[in-house]
């Protein structure tokens, strides 16, 4: 009831805004140096054969393609960061058979021994601090113009209420907790379309460290979330189950794409359209002070 308020906030508001900012699946293969000195090197080494690097990948799919290649040392410790455009897959799978290839073919070139496959800078299912900054999966924004009227009518509150709550709540109180969800319940939308549409519920960690931000704008606010790190796929994996593949296909995004990786994209677009409809209605509640009548009304125990 809370998000489909939201949606019909955004709906009176003419829809939402959204846009995908990065598009790169990561895989992060660590090998060990026998010295610093060779750390260096190995680091050399990547940083000045993209291309077989590129090819090695490239060699084991015929859907991924090769994005960059990214080097982390610590001590004799050489973290790989591989980002690879997996089209309509989520591509776990996909990067990490072309992971495997390349680190065999890193290892044999200079000497630095692979000893995991993921060496937990990728960073998947985890929370952290590389994935907000840098991406994982899909970067995706989106935002609403809300006025005056809008937020009275259907929040029953003010536009400055509800910015000083997101700004007291979601951004003061997250730093002060030292979290990397600047948001109000992001996870709960995520984690509700995941399981309905067949992808990694592990991965709704990664998708909850989103930035919730409410603008004071002339006439109202402007809403917005940012998702940094949004993995999703319309292809392989849970989406193939009847089920899932109908709540995909009701969202006119099941199966591959044409040209290839615009359902995914489009799938993380709703998605975030999703989890900003969430944050307008909890923002809303908790500005008007009704989020405890709401529990006690609709809650189950």
């Amino acid at each position: 009831a809370s998000v489909n308020r939201g949606c019909s906030l955004i709906t009176r508001a003419g829809g939402a805004d959204v846009r995908i900012m990065r598009d790169g699946m990561t895989r992060a293969p660590v090998f060990a140096a026998r010295d610093v000195a060779h750390a260096r090197e190995v680091v050399a080494w990547v940083e000045g054969h993209t291309e077989e690097i590129r090819e090695a990948a490239e060699s084991t799919t015929k859907h991924g393609e090769f994005l960059s290649a990214t080097a982390y040392v610590a001590g004799t410790s050489v973290f790989v960061r591989l980002e690879f455009d997996t089209k309509d897959a989520m591509g776990m799978n996909m990067v990490t058979i072309a992971s495997q290839k390349v680190g065999e073919v890193i290892e044999r070139e200079t000497g630095a021994h692979l000893v995991a496959l993921s060496g937990n800078m990728c960073t998947d299912k985890k929370p952290a601090a590389i994935n907000l900054i840098q991406g994982r999966g899909k970067t995706v924004v989106a935002g609403v113009r809300l006025t005056e009227t809008m937020v009275a009518d259907l929040l029953k509150t003010d536009a400055e209420a509800l910015a000083e709550v997101n700004y007291r709540k979601n951004l003061v109180g997250s730093a002060r907790a030292a979290s990397f969800g600047f948001n109000a319940h992001a996870a709960n939308v995520i984690a509700a379309i995941f399981i309905a549409c067949g992808q990694d519920a592990a991965h709704v960690v990664e998708g909850s460290s989103a930035i919730t931000t409410v603008d004071r704008v002339s006439g109202g606010v402007y809403v917005s979330v940012t998702l940094p790190s949004l993995p999703v796929g319309t292809v392989g994996g849970g989406t193939s189950i009847d089920t899932q593949r109908e709540c995909l296909a009701m969202l006119g995004v099941a199966g591959g794409g044409d040209p290839p990786g615009v359902h995914a994209k489009a799938f993380a677009e709703i998605v975030a359209a999703g989890v900003l409809a969430g944050e307008l209605s909890l923002l809303g509640a908790l500005a008007a002070q009704h989020l405890a009548r709401a529990h006690q009304d609709h809650g189950r125990g």
